[in-house]
């Protein structure tokens, strides 16, 4: 039985969550719901047990020194909540924390036990995959349920993905099937510049996040972070001109195929978001870098304060290609723009390589087309 004390009665909560692994190209989506946590101080109520679902030699625990005295910090995942101010306040619960090594069954019932207890109207997890995208161009989110009615709604994808899963796909399935109402986004990287951290993807899935909820996310220096991300990957690419030609391959491509969006639906979204930032509404707290700790983890240049991401890989020996790198990620075969054959993201030293029973070494996550990506 859940326990929950010292929780408040919550405001038309909705749970939002992101799982660091084979779901989580470049850190995208563990770092957006870390930076809500940070900017709106989240309080952490509960965590799970890591004895349960982690495998120590997959997910190490660390050792660290707190006034000369070693402690340990244990691989889990942990919830918190926050109050979202305004006119309308509500309330986020925060499911942070790493795919689980085993037992995914159980790991997403004890979820869906506090999603139940704090009256939780919708679950969202993040989620991003490897893509054959452009850095140059706006990400790619795509947004994806298993409730047709949802779908209709909300204007999302109604989820077709067949094949292998992640710890997403799975809590997405858990969710219809306890009746709760479910909503994946997922953010493409490029495959070609998949190390960790991607700010830019990080802020494309906070933006859709805003539009899907109806909220207003202090962003901090998520922004400017983005664009020097993007300025340094710029200037990385040019130095190789083969690097330099693929980039140019995939923009023509996604011109081409994206020419309809310059749509009145697609402008009537950025107007509204604009609006919604030109609403100075409660004060917030000055924002930071999304991380977990609230240091910044990527490369920094100290002589401008902007980011430096680390080189591109040539699409010749990329992921998926004879010759590329042993990434230890999934091919991606989720929604948006990838490669059937990318075989994956940044080697991590959680990943566990689980398939969708959390045993074994299967290919990403399933939140794909349908909901569930092979990817992350």
């Amino acid at each position: 039985m859940i326990e929950l004390e010292g929780v408040p009665e919550l405001i038309d909560p909705v749970m939002v969550a992101a799982f660091e692994g084979w779901n989580d190209a470049g850190d995208a989506a563990s770092t957006a719901v870390a930076h809500l946590d940070r900017e709106w101080k989240g309080e952490v109520f509960a965590a799970l047990d890591a004895e349960d679902y982690y495998d120590f030699q997959v997910n190490r625990p660390t050792v660290w020194l707190d006034g000369g005295v070693r402690k340990i910090t244990w691989p889990t995942t942990r919830l918190s909540v926050v109050r979202v101010g305004g006119d309308k306040p509500r309330d986020l619960v925060l499911v942070r924390g790493i795919e689980p090594s085993m037992r995914w069954r159980s790991f997403c019932n004890e979820i869906l036990g506090f999603a139940h207890e704090l009256g939780v109207e919708m679950v969202v997890v993040l989620g991003a995959l490897l893509g054959d995208t452009p850095h140059t161009r706006p990400v790619p989110v795509s947004g994806v349920t298993s409730d047709p009615d949802l779908a209709r709604t909300m204007d999302l994808e109604e989820t077709r993905y067949e094949g292998p899963t992640g710890i997403v796909g799975i809590l997405q399935e858990a969710c219809t099937h306890a009746g709760v109402p479910a909503v994946s986004l997922w953010a493409a990287v490029p495959h070609y510049v998949s190390q960790p951290p991607n700010p830019k993807a990080t802020l494309a899935l906070l933006n859709r996040l805003e539009d899907l909820l109806g909220l207003r996310i202090p962003l901090g220096e998520l922004p400017e972070d983005a664009r020097a991300w993007q300025v340094g990957v710029d200037q990385l690419a040019a130095e190789d001109s083969e690097v330099a030609e693929y980039v140019q391959t995939l923009e023509e491509a996604r011109d081409t195929a994206e020419l309809p969006e310059a749509s009145g639906e697609a402008i009537a979204r950025e107007f509204e978001r604009y609006l919604r930032r030109r609403d100075p509404g409660p004060a917030q707290p000055p924002g930071g870098h999304a991380t977990e700790s609230g240091d910044a983890t990527y490369l920094r240049d100290t002589s401008s304060g902007r980011t430096r991401p680390p080189k591109p890989v040539r699409p010749e020996a990329g992921p998926g290609q004879p010759g590329g790198p042993a990434t230890g990620r999934p091919p991606a075969d989720g929604p948006g723009d990838r490669s059937p054959d990318a075989d994956g993201g940044p080697a991590e030293p959680y990943a566990d390589g689980t398939d969708s029973d959390g045993t074994g070494n299967g290919p990403a996550d399933d939140d794909g087309p349908d909901g569930s990506p092979s990817q992350g």
